[in-house]
């Protein structure tokens, strides 16, 4: 036989070969697609799973919630499917009763329909009190005043939820731990509800690295965000962050009094613009004129870069600042500079 004629059928059959291993392949994935997309509900077996998509959510973060709920068989031909369907950030946040005798088809149609339940947003900004976020719920209807603040007064009831919780000191709220943001919630939440999703946020920002840097400065947690409110309170301006923690570490080192304003401010329990020497001179454990070291616990809710300031001083040997009229500080290195400076923006 010419050797033309048997490379030519060699080759055909090698195309072959090639067309029935890719035939043979995507009929496997087909139907093991088709399978992943059936309910995970069996004959008699129905069940009704309550889920909350938090809002922000990407699908990855979706699939795994719903993968996790027992209500899809796999997270990565979800994600698949959202893409065909071309529904890829249409799938909307919310709570939802979903039933594991739907198909991944129906529970992406219910995911991008929403939630019936109706929500509402607020907006907690850095620096503020846990007086003041009760008083802004309150204004909003979102929470009754009272029963908010007596729930803050109160960390035991959250231990179980929180495990960061135990490792603040006996007597203490939660002030400095309802972490500002904007929150998405239920109309009909209620002030544990609210408190739950501020603290998880808190978590979710106290990450590992703030917590490898307060290690390695010996501070507890209860030190940093005591430290990072104090600073949140004192800047303006997010690049004299660093600047002013500097400026307090550099005091605690040496044993000397913080002389915060923003500590004696939140004894008196109003901001008041210019202290007086009396106001100065009230007894309290969190007036740092009186009483050296940090206060027992925050004075406020500082945000991420408080908080990431407070670990990551500036490399400089200021020991005083004093703001100057347009919100920014002058930073010294001794009293005499400091004087100087005081005297020019009194």
């Amino acid at each position: 036989m010419p050797k033309v004629l048997i490379k030519g059928r060699n080759r055909k059959l090698k195309i072959g070969l090639v067309l029935f291993v890719l035939v043979f392949f995507i009929t496997v994935v087909f139907f093991y697609i088709k399978e992943q997309i059936k309910p995970l509900g069996i004959e008699g077996d129905s069940n009704n799973v309550t889920i909350e998509i938090p809002l922000g959510s990407t699908t990855e973060k979706i699939a795994e919630i719903l993968e996790k709920n027992s209500l899809i068989r796999n997270r990565y031909i979800f994600r698949i499917i959202v893409k065909m369907k071309n529904v890829d950030g249409k799938l909307k946040a919310g709570e939802y009763s979903l039933n594991n005798k739907m198909d991944l088809y129906q529970i992406i149609d219910v995911l991008i329909k929403g939630s019936s339940k109706k929500t509402i947003t607020f907006t907690i900004p850095e620096g503020y009190e846990l007086s003041m976020i009760a008083e802004k719920l309150s204004k909003q209807n979102l929470v009754d005043k009272e029963r908010f603040l007596e729930l803050c007064n109160n960390v035991s009831l959250f231990k179980n939820k929180f495990d960061f919780l135990n490792e603040l000191p006996e007597g203490l709220t939660l002030e400095g731990y309802l972490f500002p943001d904007t929150y998405e919630i239920y109309k009909d939440a209620k002030e544990e509800d609210i408190i739950d999703k501020m603290l998880a946020r808190f978590e979710q920002v106290y990450n590992d690295k703030i917590k490898e840097k307060a290690k390695k400065l010996n501070l507890t947690m209860n030190e940093v965000i005591t430290l990072a409110s104090i600073i949140e309170r004192e800047a303006k301006l997010d690049n004299e962050r660093p600047l002013i923690s500097a400026v307090f570490h550099n005091r605690l080192k040496k044993g000397w009094l913080l002389q915060s304003c923003a500590t004696v401010q939140y004894v008196l329990g109003e901001r008041k613009e210019k202290l007086t020497y009396a106001d100065l001179k009230i007894d309290s454990r969190y007036n740092t004129y009186l009483y050296k070291g940090l206060p027992p616990g925050p004075i406020a809710s500082p945000g991420l870069k408080s908080m990431e300031a407070a670990v990551e001083p500036a490399d400089v040997d200021y020991l005083f600042f004093v703001a100057n009229e347009n919100g920014s500080h002058i930073f010294s290195k001794t009293f005499n500079e400091h004087i100087k400076a005081k005297n020019k923006y009194k």
